[in-house]
């Protein structure tokens, strides 16, 4: 639960000191990806350096500029070359400033992108390979907030690092020895302990608008995944008359994220004023003791100007240390959500010896199958000692009411779940023991609930098998009884089909669907109550389709529409996670059991 910011507890000092291991945990994560381009890094910081040695030179030199046109008139030094040399050489310093800082930001910038690359591709597919049951739990938007900030927060905080508090560190300690060696150690305590108060100031300020920051942030995703939520279930939100009612929710979530931003926003001009008199009252001291000087004749003008330039040099970087540190807070917390996902343990996982699937006939047998959903005594098993085989080349059904497990088998088959008792195999080879890709590879399926790309009718068919030519994509969509339709359309197989497939039909989605596990073309095949969508003509079309691309393999066909399955050389009746019955459609019908009065109901309801 999130704790609110006015309910501080004894325990905020330990958890605090949780959050900056964490921190320096996350810096852990990072380093490797970060050592990958040690080389580049290396140039890359030397350029950093030269360019800072070139900025605290232009002090120096402004200083002996000053000095040279302090002289008197009729002084033979007074000829134009001294100052002119001078002041070329301020102005290539300048430039040298210049080019040293860009040439280190091309050379950092392939580790910063690569890096940030490296590490999304990693999450998005790690997320891939994460169960069914995660992305049945996730939040979407909340989600897609969290890599979208972590490959930012990556650039964040590499560039805030190396390219300003890296930078100004290195400047202050040149600063600090030069000022130390130039004139006397007053000016090195009066810079040391304004950097140090300045500092203890911002991060003590900063910590404490830390959860001020952090709250902003878990309400502002809280919205937008109201907000996602609500636009991809757009038609629920129509069917139900309810825009009213998620613009209500969606307000309610942005007002909470404005009161949070203007809590924050008060915080931080608290800092920048804070941070502005430390600044203020440092400077002061240091001009007063220089102006001190000039007068006792111990510096000269140059020399005032010089100090007051770097100082100048000094503090403006500073200025930024409180949203730096902010940022650079903020860029471990958003990396450390991207690592926490990328930590995330398989569910399923391939076991470290899995070979790969050697399908021959494709023979499946399930033994003995044991599943819940849920683990734990008090949970409902949903598939309770399951067996059945369906051999290669065959068909065999799964039917039965709603509830009894018959697509639970499809996932366990496709191994979104483990089972959690006996096992499955396909020729013999327990599909734990190989690797997921090459079982996928081997099953096609067509799901009861298509859900399409938001792209053309093309690309969602061709899904099937990428890379696969116009002519193999219009065949199956033939096959699939879909060509009619896709050429009748103005734009024909690039008509693009909408979020989730929302501009086609149910039926259309469906016949997709199966025109793109046609495509696949693979040994075993799943049919998830594949014609559920479509009206009684194109099923009747579909189903001759389907049993010639069943022709040769094994396909599993689960259905509640007993009408599908007459053909089947098998039908298994399931009830309750059990097999009760089973054999073909004539001999269940003789037997007059279960599967028997599911026909007559359907064929009175049909009549």
């Amino acid at each position: 639960m999130r704790r609110s910011s006015a309910s501080l507890t004894p325990s905020e000092p330990r958890r605090a000191d949780e959050r900056r291991d964490n921190d320096w945990a996350v810096l852990r994560q990072l380093l490797p990806y970060l050592w990958q381009w040690r080389g580049r890094v290396a140039i890359a910081l030397a350029c950093l350096v030269a360019a800072k040695l070139a900025n605290v030179g232009v002090p120096v030199l402004l200083k002996h500029i000053v000095d040279a046109l302090d002289l008197k008139a009729g002084d033979p030094r007074s000829v134009l070359v001294v100052p002119a040399g001078l002041l070329l050489a301020y102005g290539l310093l300048r430039l040298s400033t210049t080019v040293f800082t860009e040439l280190r930001e091309l050379l950092f910038a392939k580790v910063a992108y690569g890096t940030s690359k490296q590490i999304a591709l990693q999450v998005f597919e790690h997320l891939h390979a994460l169960s069914l049951r995660f992305h049945l739990e996730r939040q979407t938007g909340g989600l897609s907030r969290d890599l979208e900030r972590g490959t930012r927060a990556l650039q964040s905080l590499v560039s805030y690092s190396l390219y300003t508090i890296v930078p100004t560190l290195v400047e202050v300690t040149l600063v600090l020895g030069y000022l130390g060696l130039r004139f006397d150690m007053g000016y090195v305590w009066i810079t040391l302990g304004a950097l140090a108060v300045y500092i203890v100031f911002t991060v003590t300020v900063t910590e404490w608008r830390t959860r001020y920051r952090r709250e902003m942030n878990e309400l502002e995703n809280r919205a937008h995944t109201h907000a996602i939520d609500a636009l991809l279930n757009y038609e629920t939100v129509k069917y139900f008359n309810n825009e009213a009612f998620e613009a209500r929710r969606y307000e309610q979530g942005l007002e909470a994220f404005r009161r949070a931003q203007v809590k924050s926003q008060g915080t931080l001009s608290l800092l920048n004023a804070g941070q502005q008199l430390i600044i203020a009252a440092s400077l002061v001291a240091m001009l007063w003791r220089a102006t001190s000087g000039v007068v006792d004749g111990r510096m000269t003008l140059g020399d005032l100007v010089m100090v007051n330039a770097f100082m100048i040099q000094l503090y403006i970087p500073l200025n930024f240390l409180g949203v730096l540190y902010r940022e650079i807070k903020q860029s471990l917390v958003d990396l450390d959500r991207m690592f926490t996902l990328l930590g995330r343990e398989r569910e399923v996982a391939d076991a470290p010896d899995a070979s790969s699937l050697q399908v021959a006939g494709g023979t499946v047998r399930f033994e003995d199958v044991h599943f819940a959903y849920e683990r734990g005594e008090q949970h409902r098993p949903i598939l309770q000692g399951v067996s059945f085989e369906i051999p290669a080349g065959k068909t065999v059904a799964v039917v039965g009411p709603s509830g009894a497990g018959k697509s639970t088998l499809a996932r366990l088959l496709y191994r979104f779940y483990d089972v959690a008792g006996g096992r499955i195999t396909i020729d013999g080879q327990d599909i734990r023991a190989v690797r997921q890709d090459s079982l996928r590879r081997a099953i096609g399926i067509v799901p009861q609930d298509t859900v399409l790309f938001n792209d053309t009718v093309g690309y969602n068919i061709a899904y099937g098998r990428p890379g696969a030519d116009a002519v193999d994509v219009e065949r199956a969509a033939r096959a699939a009884h879909i060509h009619d339709f896709i050429a009748a359309s103005p734009k024909g197989y690039e008509t693009v089909v909408g979020e989730r497939g929302l501009k086609l039909s149910g039926g259309e989605k469906q016949r997709v669907a199966i025109a793109r596990t046609l495509l696949k073309n693979p040994p075993v095949l799943i049919f998830d109550e594949a014609t559920s969508a479509l009206d009684s003509a194109n099923e009747r079309a579909i189903q001759a389709e389907l049993r010639a691309a069943a022709q040769g393999r094994t396909a599993l066909v689960i259905a509640h529409r007993l009408s599908t399955v007459v053909d089947a050389h098998e039908i298994v009746v399931l009830e309750a996670g059990r097999v009760v019955e089973r054999g073909t459609h004539a001999a269940l019908l003789v037997a007059d059991g279960r599967y028997a009065r599911m026909w007559r109901l359907q064929q009175a309801g049909q009549a």
